[in-house]
Formats: C-alpha cells, structure tokens, sequence
C-alpha cells in the first residue's frame, strides 16, 4: 500500500488549496484587500477543485485573477449564467478555467473552482475588493477577515443549486490544512494610537514619527482557525469629511465610473435626550442546536445560549415601565412567551424571567422565516412602535427571503441583529438591519453580547430623529446624483456614509462646495455642514466608486431568484460596469494558450471548510468529516470577577465577618454571578426590595443591615434601592454600559419617592 504525504484530506485525498496570503491597506476608514489563494495539485490527475469561503457582505469584490504557471490571466466579468455555461464548455474541452462567484442566496459566502489544474502544476488565484470599516463603540475601527463558515440551514423549499450544498468536507479548526499570512499598512490622517487583535500580531511598526502610518502582520504559521479581527484606534475619528475621486478615462458620459464620485462622512452631532417610554419591544433569540456552541473556542468562555440568557435578563430589566414587550425562541419551530405582546409590569416581568431561565437549545435547526411572519401580522399598539431585536448565529441559507420579509415591514417597525458567535452570517444579519433602519452588532471571542444588545436598546429608546434631509450646494454646471438609499433615521454616536455622483462640468481648482445634513428632534432642527475642495484625486484601484457602486448594489439586488426584471437591469449594468461582483455576475478566467489540452479523467476536490461547532449542529449536511465533541463544546474559562467595596463603616464591619470570594464574570444566568444576583433582584419599576439576596450580594447580613437604620419608620425600599445603586458603582464601573439604563430606573425611582423633609 503507497503510503500517502503531504496535506490531505479526511478522504486522504491531497488537500490543493496550500496557503492563503493576504495583503491589507487600510487607509482611515476604508480598506483594500488582496487574497492570493495558492494551489498545487500533487496528484496524478488533472483535478477541478471547489472552495466555499465566508466573506464580509459589505465587501466589494471587483478583480478576480489567475497566475499559473507563470502566466497571468485576467478574469472578465459576466453575468451568472453566461460565465456558468463558459466555465462549463471550457473544462470540456480541456482548457484551464477559473470561476468566482457569490452565492446565490447569500451576499457573503463565495465560491471559487479551478478547472483543469493537471498534475504538477500550480495557480494563484487573487481577488480584490473594498469595504467600509464599522466603528465600534470604544472608537475602534473593526476589520474581519472571515474564516468560519458554518453549515446554512436550509429553508423549506429552499434552492438546491447554492454553493453551501455542495457538502465540502469540514475539519475541526485545529486540523485546517491551510495556512494563512497577512500583512496590514495603515495610514490616517490622524495619528494611530494601536492596533489590537485576537490573533497574536508582530510588533506594530511605525513607518514615520507622527504615528500615522503602521504595519503589522500576524504571526508565522498561523493556522486559519478564526477568523481574523484587527481594532484600529485613530486619535480622532469624529471629524465629517467629503473625498471626491477622478472618474475612469474613456467611459462613456454620465455613467458611474466615468463621472467624479463622492464619499460623504458624517458624526451627527445629536443632542442626549430623555428617552422615550413607549414601544413594543420584541425579543427574538436563537435557539437552534448550534446555540449550544462556546462563543469563543479559543478560550472556552460561556454557552451561547448562557450568553443570550444573561443578555435576555439584563435587557428585560432595563425596559421602561409603560411599554410591552415579548420573547420568542425560535429554531425548527418556534414559541412565544406571550400570545400577543403584553404590558411591562412587575408580574409579566417575572413571568418573563422564569421562563428565561428555562430556555435551552433545544430547538433544532435555524427557522426564521416563519416566526418573523407570525411577529409581522400581530396586531399593532397604537402609540407603541415596534422595535425588534434578533439574535442569531445567522445559519439560514436563502437570506435574501429574510431580508426580503423584513423590508416588506420595514415602515411599521426597526430591527436591530446581532450576530453570535465566529461564522454569524453578515448577510443576514447587517442586511435586516439595513432594510428596517435599524443597527447591527457582531459578538465574537471574549466580547460581552450584554454590552452590544444594550447600546441597541438605548438606540432604541432614543427620540425618532425626524425630516432628514442631505442637499449639496455645488457650482453651476455641477450636480450630485445620491447613489446610496434616503436615510430617514440616524442615531447618537452612528456614523453616517454617503456615496455620490457628480455630474456636469467639474470647477476651476479653487473651487469648493457644500454638503448639509438637516434634521429635526423634538420639534428643534438641527443641521450639520462640512466644505469641500472640488478636486478629485486619482486611485487606481478606484475605491470610492467601488464602494459607491456596492451601496447601490446592496440597495438593488435581493438575490438571484428575489430581485425584481427592473432591479436586476440596473444591477447587472452596475455590476458589470463597475466590476463589483454581485448575485447575478461571475468572474471567469479562461486560459486559451495551453500548447494542449488537459487529458484524462478530471476528479474533484473540495477544499475543507474550518468548522466551529458541535456536531449537533451537522444536520443539514452529511458531512465528510465528522467533528468530536471535545473539539467543539469547550469548558468555561474561569474569570475574575465583581468584588464587594464597602460604603459605610457599619457595612464594613458586617462585611468583615462574612468575607466572599469573587466570582467568573461568565456564569450561567442567575449563577452565582454578583451582578447578575443583583439585576435578578431589581423590579420592574427600578427599586429593590430590602432583603436576603441582597444582603448576600452586599456582603452582609440582613440583621445588621436593618439594625444600621437609626430613623425610625425608615422606608427601607428606598434605601435598599438606594445601596444597589452605590454597589452598582462601587464595583461595576467596568461594566456600567451594561446596568446604565436599569440604574436610571432606579433613580428615577428614588426621585418619584423621596421623602419629604
């Protein structure tokens, strides 16, 4: 028996794709990326190889090339079904072909083949693309690069010809059979102050002594098992811009690339204002077999679903008095804690809680679809507006029927998604948001989902900002097509990005004009402005009109099957104009000047695809790789918690004679989690009760608390309320994100009941 060498698969097949190598230029809030894909074929066989990879959905793909043997081939874009029959009639008759394609049914997962690769030989495969940065909330601009792709559920009816059925074997992530490198330069205008990772990085190297240019590059050898985060910290992120860009030479007049394109960034400087009380707050969570899943593998943290408990608790605890709400759990079925959404009071608030505690992932595969229906056609709260909170792993294969629902209600109600865990699919989730106008959040490694759901929540709550408005003054002869969708709402802290055509007669060089955002909130009107020079630059990799180009693509096309005769001519001109990939093209590259064609029996090969969860989650597929369970469900990592400062020398005293230890911030829900106790105790109006929990969570007796009240008829709730509130911050400043909006209850409460001197 020949024994076999080299990377292989499960199948002990030779494993073609080698390494993958990255090249990234992040220059202020936009990056271009290069991914070379290395294959050899060490078989004795001509081979046609498969690779079905996760990709960002904002990411604008527009180059798509070929390097084999020495010799470069540059694909064409085309649209889908053309480049399918291409690919096709090329590998029949023997030709080396190349093909690059979204999947029909999800903007961010993509297929590449190689047909034809003969043996011995090798090809590099390089795509391009660009893509906005999101900011985060401590000011970090977060670039991902994708490296989970979990199994899609598929929905019934669903399409048999996407690329996640093509059942590529997996692998446990600690096994991948690929290595990965890459490389980032960083410019801003401002200085960068660091570069954080969740992956080990060399040492940042400044590259000029005002610190605003940096590289760094990820350890050597590293293994492709996660995916890949970089925290960018500018000094100043805040500050509006306008970059113009030169059009292509030699387009035709008025088209997108040969015009002059705009990129308008916005801080909207909206006042804080008192939050509203009203709402219909619908929770819907996740509770699919894979929530069972560590959030992090890599340091074996907390349960998804423990993680959703606390959150669901903490978000249940924080909601207004006045306003209603509902959960629902959803996977093959669904169920609802309610009927229909029910007022907030302290009896369905516990109700509510109880039932969060029994919340198991135990409900199968990922069904979203039909719960989002049955939420849709309740009946509406007049004076209640619907906001709708989704937490998902985002394992659904037809998005663009989600998305699609979604918009269709997207006048009488605002989504806000988070995706969980590492291989969340970032169509699904930034695409609901997006279409309902609502905000989306992704919860990866060692990040709280507690902190991202309660900045949603306090979005939520904020005043509608209404009348938005965005006009340019340019000179005569000069005028601006918005090519993103009208915004009609924009929230505290969000940055707001506008892409632009302009088209007429560009000015003299001294020539300037203005972009002014207006808007009203609270029945006062607002307005922000910034000037700019009527000068484009030039770039050749023409990233502004790119950009500009996938934000209108992102407006228009709902899929191969779901866009509409009128949508899918404009999206096809667009894509193929602009070389931005979408549902409805394929990049194909087509190597007509082999001396002969390939011969012999062509085999395929799937490449493995990194897999992060149990196997209880394999059911869509038979997979070719079964994983064990040890590899996928880790244990909790302990972590150094909350500890107990004193506030008062009676409390000392009591406190000293019943030392605790800390306890791990992740903890099942109503463990023995300080913090979580005391949020478990607050009640619906904000106060605290003065009683056995806690005094546990104070470190005291109960006795010695009641004994240190010297006033008479003292009204204990408010001082029990009162001593939560110093304990909360006291000891949980690092978490005050997370008890901000229940604090506020809590001394809005104590303020409605203070005592009269």
């Amino acid at each position: 028996m020949v024994q076999l060498c080299g990377l292989l698969t499960c199948q002990e097949e030779p494993v073609p794709l080698k390494s993958i190598s990255v090249t990234l230029s992040i220059c202020e809030f936009v990056a271009g990326v290069s991914v070379t894909l290395n294959y050899e074929n060490e078989e004795k066989v001509p081979l046609e190889v498969f690779f079905v990879f996760p990709m960002d959905e904002d990411s604008a793909v527009y180059s798509f090339e070929a390097m084999v043997d020495g010799k470069k081939i540059q694909a064409e874009l085309q649209e889908k079904m053309k480049a399918h029959s291409n690919y096709e009639n090329a590998i029949s008759q023997g030709q080396q072909a190349f093909l690059l394609e979204e999947d029909k049914c999800s903007r961010d997962v993509f297929c590449c083949n190689v047909g034809n690769l003969p043996p011995g030989s090798k090809a590099a495969l390089t795509l391009k693309y660009v893509q906005e940065l999101p900011l985060e909330a401590d000011g970090a601009l977060r670039y991902v690069l994708p490296a989970i792709l979990n199994p899609r559920y598929q929905l019934s009816g669903g399409p048999e010809d996407s690329c996640l059925k093509m059942k590529a074997p997996v692998v446990p992530l600690e096994d991948l059979p690929y290595t990965i490198s890459l490389v980032a330069t960083i410019s801003s205008q401002h200085s960068i102050e660091r570069i954080q990772s969740n992956c080990i990085l060399s040492p940042t190297e400044y590259l000029d002594d005002k610190k605003t240019s940096a590289r760094v590059s990820l350890a050597d050898g590293h293994k492709f098992d996660r995916d890949v985060e970089l925290l960018i910290y500018y000094s100043d992120v805040h500050t509006p811009s306008v970059a113009l860009e030169m059009g292509k030479p030699m387009q035709k007049p008025d088209s997108l690339m040969g015009d002059t394109a705009a990129m308008v960034s916005f801080y909207p400087d909206i006042p804080e204002a008192e939050p509203v009380t009203c709402g219909e707050f619908v929770f819907l969570m996740d509770r699919s077999g894979s929530m069972q899943g560590p959030m992090s593998k890599q340091d074996k943290s907390q349960s998804r679903i423990d993680a959703a408990k606390e959150t669901l608790t903490l978000l249940l605890k924080s909601l207004p008095i006045g306003c209603y709400f509902n959960v629902y759990g959803f996977g093959s079925s669904y169920e609802a804690f309610f009927p229909n959404s029910v007022q907030y009071t302290q009896q369905t608030m516990e109700e509510a809680l109880r039932r969060v505690k029994l919340m198991r992932a135990d409900l199968g595969g990922t069904e979203i679809l039909i719960p989002l229906q049955f939420i849709y056609r309740g009946p509406s709260i007049p004076g209640h507006p619907l906001q709708l909170f989704v937490f998902t792993d985002g394992e659904v294969t037809d998005t663009f029927s989600v998305i699609r629902e979604v918009r269709s209600n997207r006048e009488r109600h605002r989504c806000f998604s988070f995706g969980i865990g590492e291989g969340a699919s970032t169509s699904l989730i930034k695409g609901i948001a997006r279409v309902s106008r609502g905000t989306s959040e992704f919860i990866i490694g060692k990040e709280r989902m507690q902190a991202k759901a309660l900045r949603a929540l306090k979005r939520s709550l904020q005043p509608v900002v209404e009348d938005v408005s965005l006009s340019c003054d340019l000179p005569q002869g000069l005028s601006a097509k918005m090519l993103s969708p009208e915004q009609t709402v924009i929230f505290r802290g969000q940055r707001l990005i506008v892409y632009a055509q302009l088209t007429g007669t560009m000015p003299s060089a001294e020539a300037t004009g203005e972009v002014c955002l207006k808007y009203t909130l609270q029945g006062k009107s607002f307005e922000n402005k910034v000037t700019f020079s009527l000068q484009p630059k030039h770039d050749d990799n023409f990233t502004i009109h790119r950009l500009a180009a996938k934000s209108f693509l992102q407006t228009k096309d709902m899929g191969f099957r779901e866009t509409s005769a009128g949508d899918k001519k404009e999206v096809l001109e667009v894509s193929i104009e602009s070389g931005v990939i979408s549902s409805h093209t394929a990049y194909i590259a087509i190597n007509k000047d082999l001396n002969k064609p390939v011969q012999g029996p062509l085999a395929r090969r799937d490449i493995p695809t990194p897999f992060l969860l149990s196997t209880t989650a394999m059911t869509p597929w038979k997979r070719a790789c079964r994983l064990d369970r040890s590899h996928a469900l880790g244990h909790r990592q302990k972590k150094k918690g909350l500890s107990l400062k004193e506030t008062s020398p009676e409390l000392e005293r009591a406190h000293s004679s019943n030392k605790r230890t800390n306890l791990e911030t992740h903890h099942p829900v109503f463990g023995e989690n300080y913090l979580v106790q005391l949020i478990s105790l607050q009640k619906a109006d904000g106060s605290w009760d003065l009683c056995e929990g806690l005094a546990i969570v104070l470190g005291v007796k109960l006795r010695d608390i009641r004994d240190a009240f010297t006033i008479k008829n003292a009204d204990l709730t408010s001082w029990a309320t009162a001593l939560a509130v110093l304990w909360l911050h006291a000891n949980g400043q690092d978490l005050k994100c997370e008890w901000e909006l229940l604090e506020r209850k809590a001394v809005a409460w104590i303020h409605n009941h203070a005592e009269s001197p």
